[in-house]
């Protein structure tokens, strides 16, 4: 199994962030866990279609040194295509009542 990271281009409270997959999820929350990421940053169903946890660059280059593979912006999207859950297997949205 492999953890992957793609590059920290995303600008948000002044960092640059990247994304973590990962071919399983148990391998993913073990391997967050390794770097010291909180489990209550995890991204997944139904929140997002696929599991994730967001990495700041120096979380990045630190997961890297544990065995993480680089990839690009094309290799990534086709990890995220493959970990996603379909939409058909989410829960449906919930939507708020109507203010009278």
């Amino acid at each position: 199994m492999a953890v992957y990271v793609d590059d920290a281009i995303w600008q948000w409270q002044g960092l640059k962030w990247c994304h973590l997959l990962a071919d399983d999820i148990d391998e993913l929350h073990r391997f967050a866990f390794s770097l010291g990421l909180h489990r209550s940053s995890y991204q997944g169903p139904p929140r997002t279609s696929a599991p994730h946890y967001d990495l700041t660059g120096f979380e990045r280059d630190k997961a890297i040194a544990r065995g993480a593979k680089a990839c690009t912006r094309q290799e990534i999207v086709a990890i995220f295509r493959k970990v996603r859950v379909p939409r058909a297997t989410l829960p449906p949205k919930r939507r708020h009542a109507p203010v009278p």
